[in-house]
């Protein structure tokens, strides 16, 4: 398939710049991929299309306030967005600058704290923090990190509506925008009615926002981030298997996260990395339903929903979202799509996912 297949116009009006007034205020389009299908709704009503004995299957990862920006030695400004925390002391991260700080150069954020640039790996450098550590740095001057579409300073009301409720585990320089809708209440109440919820990790990493620079979608090469798939889940699939329930994965990175534990052929606990891609043709191993938000022209997680749903069930369905003027993006609107078993003909050449038992 071609990069091209996935456009779709989008008027820049519908691109979400600001949350909804309330996490579950925003709009829900239904697909049913099998028929196609589509039933306008709001996400408030989501527990309605839930059954006692469904699966939730949430990414609890916590958004980092990844942004950083001060100056070089020599007095150039530059801006750093921290991509992976390495451990206590060191991260990589993107650098924008007029020019490059080589290894060994010494880096000065606002307040005059010092950072070392080491070495360069690639796009990415990487940096040693003081004594006092990467994370408390960066939630003493960091940004949140909106994304590139997201065209306004981040200010201290996304530091709470950029985060789910339900995040735990700090790690992701972006959103998994899909859990943005949920609530406490709605959590709640999805429990009390004999919904199950079970969280993997996957630390969102910037290259979420890479573009597909290549026409033939097959040679496009994913980044990689980090995954946590831990037992309980396992245990939580099957037994939802066993009870006739349905798993619903919340967000792309929760699929990505649960079809790379399942590479193999099964479902198995796993700690490492991925950079598994989806693509039509691709015949999903643990996934039914799935809840995302509207993405990008021509990336990689359209594509994802298109062999979900099925192709032209998919990009039909985006025709309508915007003829409907949904909300675009991040903090836009969301799906709630039935996976489409007939679409997973072709042979996938995803990338495995890397890692160990744990």
């Amino acid at each position: 398939m071609r990069r091209q297949d996935f456009h779709f116009e989008l008027p820049d009006e519908l691109i979400a710049r600001t949350p909804a007034k309330e996490r579950r205020g925003s709009r829900l389009l239904c697909l049913d991929g099998p028929s196609g299908a589509l039933e306008h709704r709001r996400f408030a009503e989501l527990p309605g299309l839930l059954l006692p004995g469904d699966l939730l299957v949430f990414n609890d990862t916590r958004v980092i306030p990844a942004r950083l920006f001060g100056r070089k030695a020599s007095g150039g400004r530059l801006e750093i967005l921290i991509e992976r925390v390495l451990d206590g002391g060191r991260a990589l991260a993107h650098i924008r600058a007029s020019k490059s700080p080589k290894p060994g150069s010494r880096i000065l954020l606002e307040d005059g704290t010092p950072l070392q640039m080491t070495a360069r790996h690639e796009a990415l450098f990487e940096l040693e923090f003081p004594a006092e550590g990467v994370l408390p740095v960066l939630e003493r001057l960091g940004h949140m990190p909106l994304p590139p579409y997201i065209d306004r300073p981040d200010d201290d009301a996304d530091r709470e509506r950029y985060q789910t409720v339900y995040s735990r585990t700090a790690g992701a320089v972006a959103a998994p925008t899909a859990g943005l809708h949920f609530d406490d209440e709605m959590l709640d109440h999805l429990r009390e009615m004999g919904v199950e919820t079970a969280f993997v990790t996957l630390h969102v990493g910037a290259g979420t926002f890479q573009p597909v620079r290549v026409d033939n979608i097959f040679e496009h090469r994913m980044h990689s981030e980090v995954l946590d798939v831990p037992q309980r889940v396992c245990e939580a699939v099957a037994d939802c298997r066993a009870r006739g329930g349905r798993v619903t994965a919340v967000g792309t990175t929760s699929v990505r996260a649960l079809e790379s534990a399942a590479a193999s052929g099964e479902l198995k606990p796993t700690v490492g990395e991925t950079d598994i891609f989806i693509y039509p043709g691709y015949r999903f191993q643990v996934v039914d339903r799935l809840i995302t938000n509207f993405h990008l022209p021509e990336s990689t997680l359209l594509m994802l929903v298109s062999a979900f749903a099925g192709y032209e069930q998919t990009m039909n369905a985006y025709r309508e979202a915007v003829k409907e003027k949904y909300r675009f993006f991040s903090y836009g609107d969301a799906m709630l799509i039935n996976g489409n078993p007939e679409v997973g003909a072709l042979s996938p050449s995803s990338s495995p996912a890397s890692g160990r038992g744990g």
